[in-house]
């Protein structure tokens, strides 16, 4: 099979030397073809990956599903643009390192609170009720007093409903 397909590859590429008109056509329609089946491997093995989702769990028990941004454009665009978290959402930035990591609010559509969490998902500092910016320059909220390793933004009100204070421990888990 590998030398008949070697030679079929071979015939597609370059034809071959006594080619006729219909041969030709041939040859261009199979490589269109080719081209269509790797763009759609392509397409369907990159649109796998799904966005992660982190449970998060508050010392009440209540708990909020975290959108993980760790690529550099969720980290960079966050919420923006969006019209709401949806109920018991949130989005839940991972920084490569911890650091006294700061965030605004620019495009966003709604108000927020941002939580910052340390290596050991220990509170270090809160935001609450942040406006969303439309402006130019945003305000920048933080840094932290400490590094932090996680920032949790979540719907308005969400810190002062929970009680949810420097020191606060949550639980991460992995949803599949």
């Amino acid at each position: 099979m590998g030398l008949e397909f070697v030679t079929f590859i071979q015939e597609v590429f370059m034809g071959s030397a006594s080619e006729t008109p219909q041969p030709k056509r041939q040859r261009i329609v199979m490589l269109i073809l080719l081209a269509i089946l790797l763009m759609s491997f392509s397409l369907f093995f990159s649109s796998q990956k799904e966005t992660e989702t982190i449970l998060i769990t508050f010392p009440s028990g209540r708990q909020l599903e975290g959108e993980v941004a760790n690529t550099p454009e969720k980290l960079l665009f966050g919420l923006a643009f969006r019209e709401t978290l949806p109920p018991n959402g949130a989005m839940l930035y991972i920084f490569e390192s911890s650091g006294r990591h700061t965030l605004w609010t620019k495009a966003f559509r709604f108000p927020v609170d941002i939580i910052w969490l340390d290596e050991s998902r220990h509170v270090v500092h809160l935001a609450a009720d942040v406006p969303p910016c439309n402006q130019d320059p945003c305000p920048r909220y933080g840094p932290p007093p400490s590094d932090a390793r996680y920032v949790l933004q979540t719907k308005a009100g969400f810190v002062r409903e929970e009680g949810v204070t420097v020191g606060t421990d949550l639980k991460f888990t992995l949803v599949m």
